[in-house]
C-alpha cells in the first residue's frame, strides 16, 4: 500500500469517527446549561454571519479554481471550513445558555397560542421545511467536506473534483439556509 492510499485510510477512519460524534455530541450539548452564566444573546447574528461569509468564500473558491487559482482556492477553502468550525462552537454555545426560540412565539412565553399560530400562518411550513432540511443537510455535509479536503491534502485532485461536485452545493445550500433561519426566527428572539 503506498503512503498516500496509508494516509487516506487513516484520515477515513477519523472522518468516520468525526462525522459520527459531531453530530451526537451537538445534540447532547443541547441538554446542557452552562451554570452562572447569562443567555449570550448576541451569538445569534454572529453566527449567522458566518453562515453568510462562508458562502460566499464557497462561491469565491469555486470561481478562483475555475480560474485556475489554486493556492487562492485553497486558501479560502481553509477559511471556510474554520468559519464552520466557529459557527459550530457558537451555535453551542449560545444553545448551551438558552432555550430553543419557538417560531411565532411573539410574547417569548415558549408557547404558540392559536393567535401565534394564525398570525405567522403558513411562514411556519417554510420555516421548518428549511430548518429540517437545514439541520439534515448540516450532517451529512460533515463527511463530505472532511473526504474533499482530505483528497486535496492527499493531492488526489481526479478524486477532490468528482466529491467536491456534490459537496459544494450541499455546503452552499447550508450555510445559505443558516442565514434564510436565522432572519425568519430573528424576531422571536427574546429581547
Amino acid at each position: 500500500m503506498s503512503d498516500v492510499a496509508l494516509k487516506e485510510k487513516n484520515y477515513n477512519r477519523w472522518i468516520i469517527v468525526l462525522s459520527l460524534v459531531i453530530p451526537v455530541a451537538v445534540a447532547f450539548l443541547f441538554t446542557v446549561r452552562i451554570p452562572g452564566v447569562e443567555r449570550l444573546g448576541f451569538l445569534p447574528p454572529i453566527y449567522a454571519a458566518t453562515n453568510g461569509i462562508t458562502a460566499v468564500l464557497l462561491v469565491s473558491a469555486v470561481v478562483q479554481i475555475r480560474k485556475g487559482n489554486q493556492r487562492l482556492h485553497e486558501k479560502l477553502m481553509k477559511a471556510a471550513i474554520v468559519l464552520s468550525v466557529l459557527f459550530l462552537v457558537l451555535y453551542v454555545l449560545y444553545h448551551a445558555t438558552s432555550d430553543s426560540t419557538k417560531f411565532g412565539d411573539i410574547n417569548n412565553d415558549g408557547l404558540l397560542s392559536d393567535a401565534e399560530k394564525t398570525t405567522v400562518g403558513i411562514s411556519a411550513f417554510f420555516y421548518y421545511c428549511i430548518l429540517v432540511s437545514h439541520i439534515l443537510l448540516s450532517i451529512v455535509v460533515i463527511p463530505f467536506v472532511l473526504i474533499t479536503y482530505v483528497r486535496a491534502l492527499s493531492k488526489r485532485f481526479d478524486k477532490h473534483r468528482k466529491i467536491a461536485k456534490i459537496t459544494f452545493p450541499i455546503w452552499l445550500y447550508v450555510a445559505v439556509t443558516g442565514v434564510v433561519v436565522y432572519f425568519m426566527i430573528s424576531p422571536y428572539y427574546p429581547a
